[in-house]
Order: structure tokens, then C-alpha cells, then sequence
């Protein structure tokens, strides 16, 4: 077991009383370290580097803070096994995973540091010979940053990248189950050149900590992965200083499969979107439409390919599967697929617990669940975790109604072969991502986000630089 010390204003700390958090394997339930739980008035130290920090950083030239921001992420490809261990044991994913989200995390910030020097303002025409207009671009300061336990690396990097890129200074509370991601890149941010203060590191209580985020005016922004009632508890808080936001919130995704699509694309889409991080994914597949000329070929590829799936301890060579993050995740599945059996589904495939000596009890086999309704838990609430609900339908539109019918709209997915189909199944899904034949449409360079209940704001490509900046006019008169 390892304790590891906050990151503020370029040095290591820990909590002035000493209390400190747990931080468990979910496979095994063992302690592995230890990290500070932090208070309001550490808190506001990490505000005080970061706001001593923003001027001179703001005021770099942006292919230098470009450059700073890619060597942090040659280092975090340089160090990928090891952050993928620390992530696993912290998390639970199976390491090939781990390994692929290091890449992934990295991703945003190469793509940050290329935006950074590309950060334009505007010359607009003046109504008078005797005015210039100007629009500038500039970077909204301290940005609170607040992921979520399951993609400790990237849901970070996704935020620090183009908030550095454009000149803000952050500080980050990742989840209390899986700080030690955040940690180790802390370390490499400080290794990488990141002057002290730009980027600091908090853990503890959500509550606390977030307190002094909203106390303080200092704070400009606020950066936030996760459910959608703690979001909307972070937006009544944020309401006070005016606080911006960007919100990623809860999702529950759809995935229609049409009687023209691929089978085997969809049936491969289908297992890759819901079973990924054992489907502890805010985009991941969770209510599966399928048309009903080819309903029982879909459905017995698809139970085949969901058997075949390797559940346990990340670590282990061949593990698709690994635990889910703690008992509730647990209680959550049981209770859904329970739920299901009730009101008249069958469970082809898994629905049970898998116990594996010496392992913690939260490993859940992959799970078909056949003949889902809108009345039945899954067709509603998201679950979190291995199972995949299936219903049939018979005409476009009732798979799309069904598919909209949800105060979510964060990513959609559905499958076909026919262009005219495809467009216009992808302009009526009312969803901020939408996979049209791609069950893994998330990369650095595209904006993700999602309308109603799943937030607002967008992180990737040219457009998150907008949620980092804040417009100047300027008017000119010439003398």
C-alpha cells in the first residue's frame, strides 16, 4: 500500500488535519493507497496557484503552451503500461482497455496543442470610416474540473487539454473510488515543464471541495462529468457566482439495428458499445431495437458472441469483462434483470452473478435480456453495468420514437445499409452523438456532448475551445 500526496502549486501535499481516503481494488477489495481528503482550505490554496498562476501562463505564446501540452502527452505514451496498472488496479477494466484509454487520453492532448496557436479572433466590418471592430478571444481563467470514476485518464486530459490549450489554469477533483490515475499525471505534468499552479490536484469529499469551488469568484469555470442530479445540484450551486459550465451528464442509449444493416457489424457494434468497461460506460448500449426481419438471426448471433465474452480481473490475459466498481453497481444489474424476469422477459444469455475464488463479489456474466418493454427498469434507467435488453419493432419510426422517448440524449447507434434511411434515422434521433454504422464514435477531434437531460457544452475538436474562451469586443476609434 502507497499513500499519494495532492499536487497544489507545484508541490506535493497532504490534508493539514492528515485525514485521508481508501482507495480499493474493485476486484479484490483490498486497500492499495491512500490520498489525502482534502478541506475547504486547501481548496482554496489550489485556487490561490491557480489564479496566481493564469496571467503568466495566459500570457505565453500559444505554441508554447502547445508544446508543454505535448510533452505531457509523450510522456503519458511513454509511461502507457504503467498508467494502464495504476488504472486497472483502481478501476478494474481488463489492461488491454487500460492501455487503449491511456492512448485515448493522450489523444486530447495532442489535439489541444495543435488548437492552441490556431485560437483566432475577428476583424469585423465598422458601420463608420472612423471605427475598427475587433473580436478577441481570450481565456476565461480558473477552471474547476470534476470527473468521474470511469475513465479516470481521459475524461481529464479531455478538459485540462484545451483549457491550458487556451490559457486557463485548472484545478481537478477526480472521483473519490479512482484518484490515482489523476495522480500520475500530475506527476507528469509537473515533468513535462507545466509551470507550478496550472494544473493542481484535490482529493476528498465532493461536497467540501465543491463548496469553495462556488464560494470563491475566482473560479470562472466548471467542467463537470457525471449523473444528472449531481449536475443539476452543481448548476443550483454554480447559480450564485455565475459560474460557466460545460455539463457531460447521464445518457441512455439506444441502439437500433434495421432489417438492411450489416449482421455482423451490428452484432460486433452491438457487443463492443454495450460490454466495454463491463458497460460502465455514459455511452454505452443500453436498450437494443431490432427490426423484425432479422430479429431471430440478430438475436442468435448476438447471445453466441455475448457467451463467448471472458468475465474477470482485469490483470488476467483474455478478460473482456472485468468488475463492476462497487456493491451498489451490483444491486443495481441484479435489481434491473430481476426486474425484467418479472414483467415477462427471458434471459438467454448470463443474468447471474460470477464468483471467482479469492476475488471480491462483483463480477456480473454478461446478460441478454430477450424481449424487453417500455414498462420494464431497463427500458428507462440506465444501467451501468453488462446487460443488454432487447425488444422488437416493425417500421422506422417506431424505433425511433421508442429510441427518443427518454429525457437523455447524450449518444444514439443504429445500423443500416440504406443511405436515404441512414440520413434521415440520424437527423430524427434527439441525441447531441449519433452512430450511424459505428459503435465507437468518440475521438479527440469531434465534439461530444448531449442535448436535454445529458448536458450541454462539448468537449473535442475546434469546438471545446469555445468553452474555454470568452469573446472581447473591441471598439476603435481612430484618432
Amino acid at each position: 500500500m502507497q499513500h499519494q500526496p495532492n499536487l497544489i502549486d507545484g508541490q506535493w501535499i497532504n490534508a493539514d488535519d492528515g485525514t485521508t481516503l481508501e482507495v480499493t481494488d474493485p476486484a479484490t477489495d483490498q486497500t492499495i493507497a491512500t490520498v489525502p481528503s482534502v478541506g475547504q482550505a486547501e481548496t482554496r490554496r489550489a485556487i490561490d496557484a491557480a489564479h496566481r498562476a493564469f496571467e503568466p501562463w495566459a500570457a505565453r505564446p500559444a505554441a508554447e503552451r502547445g508544446r508543454l501540452i505535448a510533452r505531457l502527452a509523450e510522456l503519458m505514451h511513454r509511461d502507457a503500461d504503467r498508467l494502464a496498472g495504476i488504472m486497472t488496479a483502481e478501476q478494474g477494466k481488463p489492461l488491454g482497455e487500460a492501455k487503449g484509454e491511456i492512448a485515448y487520453a493522450a489523444s486530447f492532448l495532442e489535439w489541444a496543442a495543435g488548437e492552441a496557436p490556431r485560437m483566432y479572433g475577428e476583424s469585423i466590418p465598422s458601420s463608420s470610416s472612423e471605427k475598427r471592430i475587433l473580436v478577441l478571444r481570450q481565456p476565461v481563467g480558473v477552471c474547476a474540473i470534476i470527473t468521474p470514476w470511469n475513465f479516470p485518464a481521459a475524461m481529464i486530459t479531455r478538459k485540462i487539454g484545451p483549457a491550458l490549450a487556451a490559457g486557463c489554469t485548472a484545478v481537478i477533483k477526480p472521483a473519490e473510488l479512482t484518484p490515482l490515475s489523476a495522480l500520475a499525471i500530475g506527476e507528469l505534468a509537473l515533468e513535462a515543464g507545466l509551470p507550478p499552479g496550472t494544473v493542481n490536484i484535490l482529493t476528498g469529499k465532493a461536497r467540501v471541495i465543491g463548496e469553495a469551488f462556488f464560494d470563491d469568484q475566482r473560479v470562472r469555470k466548471l467542467s463537470f462529468t457525471g449523473s444528472t442530479p449531481v449536475g443539476q445540484q452543481l448548476m443550483r450551486q454554480a447559480s450564485g457566482n455565475l459560474l460557466r459550465l460545460s455539463m457531460e451528464l447521464g445518457g441512455h442509449a439506444p441502439f437500433i439495428v434495421f432489417d438492411d444493416a450489416d449482421l455482423d457489424r451490428a452484432v460486433a457494434g452491438a457487443v463492443a458499445c454495450k460490454f466495454r468497461n463491463a458497460g460502465q460506460t455514459c455511452i454505452c448500449a443500453n436498450r437494443f431495437y431490432v427490426q423484425s426481419g432479422i430479429y431471430e438471426k440478430f438475436m442468435q448471433r448476438f447471445n453466441a458472441a455475448v457467451a463467448n465474452l471472458k468475465v474477470g480481473r482485469g490483470t488476467q490475459e483474455g478478460v473482456h469483462v472485468g468488475p463492476l466498481i462497487n456493491d451498489a453497481a451490483i444491486d443495481k444489474v441484479r435489481e434491473h434483470v430481476q426486474d425484467a424476469r418479472d414483467k415477462g422477459a427471458s434471459v438467454p444469455v448470463g443474468g447471474e452473478k460470477v464468483t471467482i475464488q479469492g476475488l471480491a463479489d462483483r463480477f456480473w456474466k454478461p446478460t441478454v435480456v430477450d424481449g424487453m418493454t417500455p414498462e420494464m427498469l431497463c427500458a428507462n434507467e440506465e444501467t451501468f453495468g453488462p446487460v443488454a435488453p432487447v425488444a422488437r419493432f416493425e417500421h422506422d419510426r417506431e424505433a425511433i420514437d421508442a429510441a427518443n422517448n427518454s429525457p437523455y440524449g447524450l449518444a444514439s447507434y443504429f445500423y443500416t445499409s440504406n443511405a436515404t434511411r441512414l440520413m434521415r434515422t440520424a437527423e430524427a434521433l434527439h441525441y447531441g452523438i449519433v452512430g450511424a454504422n459505428d459503435a465507437v464514435p468518440s475521438t479527440a477531434q469531434a465534439p461530444f456532448g448531449g442535448v436535454k437531460h445529458s448536458g450541454f457544452g462539448r468537449e473535442g475538436g475546434k469546438y471545446v475551445m469555445d468553452e474555454y474562451t470568452s469573446l472581447k469586443y473591441v471598439s476603435w476609434g481612430l484618432v
